[in-house]
């Protein structure tokens, strides 16, 4: 087992639900609850990670993070190297891939939650603020944490925008899957098996847990 490539997957996992779990909130709500010109194009731009190849992605993203990009170039003149190949490109890249992930079941828990619901907190003058915190926040809990787990679980085996974004620089950008890739290439299928069967495990109880939270958001539409 690389203890180093799964201990820094789980660190990438866990900054990047940090950073997108709270973003998606905000955009999970507004989606559920808002109507506006250019909702269609607004919900296709948080879809399309699922849809396109991770080459694509993966090329543009180098193409972003590189030095002759305004992105690219104002990043290394503040940090001192380049974004690619680095782990905060690495994060980025994850940061953008699982917007799906987190805003899909974030939008669809607060859609769940009952029009009368939110009317009847206003009639009993909580303002919005407090409506949030103590009423829509904790219904919708469940999809929050489905999006959660999912990211996780997305970034624990995502390999080709990984692989593309951050190559595979031990301590820095060597995830579990690129380590798994690795032991292939250099003929240990029994290194490659026991990470493999571990992320398999991991997959699986992320998996168990978002069929748990979505049945328990199905309930609150009853």
């Amino acid at each position: 087992m690389d203890w180093q490539a799964l201990i820094l997957s789980f660190q990438l996992g866990l900054a990047t639900v940090a950073v997108l779990v709270p973003a998606g909130v905000w955009l999970g709500r507004m989606l559920a609850y808002r109507q506006f010109r250019g909702k269609g194009f607004v919900e296709a731009l948080v879809m399309l990670p699922l849809l396109l190849p991770p080459t694509v992605l993966g090329f543009y993203l180098l193409v972003a993070f590189s030095p002759d990009s305004a992105f690219g170039a104002l990043f290394e003149s503040i940090a001192g190297r380049t974004l690619a190949f680095s782990f905060e490109g690495l994060l980025l890249a994850s940061i953008l891939i699982n917007v799906p992930f987190v805003v899909q079941p974030i939008q669809r828990a607060f859609e769940a939650v009952p029009l009368a619901v939110r009317e009847a907190a206003a009639c009993c003058g909580m303002n919005r603020r407090a409506a949030f915190a103590g009423i829509e926040l904790p219904l919708a809990w469940p999809g929050i944490m489905t999006g959660l787990v999912l990211a996780l679980a997305h970034t624990l085996g995502e390999f080709g925008v990984v692989l593309m974004v951050g190559g595979a620089i031990p301590g820095e950008t060597r995830t579990i899957s690129i380590a798994i890739y690795d032991r292939v290439q250099a003929f240990d299928d029994r290194a490659a098996g026991v990470m493999a069967a571990t992320l398999l495990v991991i997959t699986l109880l992320a998996l168990g847990i978002t069929n748990t939270l979505a049945r328990r958001i199905g309930r609150q539409r009853v």
